[in-house]
């Protein structure tokens, strides 16, 4: 799991594609808004990689392309999840509550285990309505509507592009060694992101996913 405080684009919980569109998307690229206590100002998107930049000993880019290879050769590599629950509507308000976080990792275990689906969009696989109605229900023991799962879930184009745009400028700038297959993946989810547009739109709500 991997996990920022992000406001403006990346949904509450997603899978990745696979191991190393996780690393990279949602760790390599990971973003976090910052707040006063950290670098006495607030609202600053800053990217840390992994959440752990901070703490390592060897180059970032050496450290990207360990957590790709750590997967080579495993029949089954462990899932990777991207978590998020600090989005906000355009009112600056959380579309989480705070329990809601149970909800997102029951959702996880369910997926490792292999026992609900999930929609694919140009960000990664999220839940299905029908699902979490279950499992507000049987978590927190309260209900789960369609307004909410599409605050929560619509993939804000606009948001995700600008996104890329800052992470790929962060790597150029702070990461010379960073590998390929970062630009490479990022790219491909840059073009994902602008099919999906030019088909419905800017914002685009989850229902728009399902096949």
């Amino acid at each position: 799991m991997y996990g920022g405080r992000d406001p403006k684009a990346s949904v509450p919980v997603q899978q990745s594609f696979d191991w190393a569109h996780g690393v990279v998307l949602y760790g390599a690229s990971l973003e976090t808004e910052t707040t006063f206590a950290i670098i006495g100002r607030e609202g600053v998107m800053e990217i840390n990689l992994m959440s752990i930049q901070d703490f390592l000993a060897i180059p970032m880019g050496k450290y990207i392309q360990n957590n790709i290879d750590f997967a080579r050769g495993l029949k089954k590599p462990p899932l990777i999840f991207g978590v998020n629950y600090f989005l906000k509507d355009k009112n600056d308000k959380f579309v989480n509550e705070v329990q809601d976080k149970h909800v997102w990792v029951k959702w996880m275990e369910l997926r490792i285990h292999g026992d609900v689906d999930a929609i694919t969009c140009p960000t990664g696989q999220i839940p299905r309505y029908d699902d979490l109605v279950k499992l507000f229900k049987q978590v927190l023991g309260k209900m789960y509507s369609k307004d909410d799962y599409v605050k929560q879930f619509t993939i804000r184009v606009p948001e995700n592009l600008a996104k890329i745009e800052r992470v790929e400028k962060y790597h150029s700038q702070n990461v010379p060694n960073s590998p390929q297959i970062v630009n490479d993946m990022l790219e491909a989810t840059r073009k994902r992101l602008n099919e999906a547009r030019e088909k419905l739109g800017d914002y685009i709500s989850p229902f728009e996913f399902i096949v």
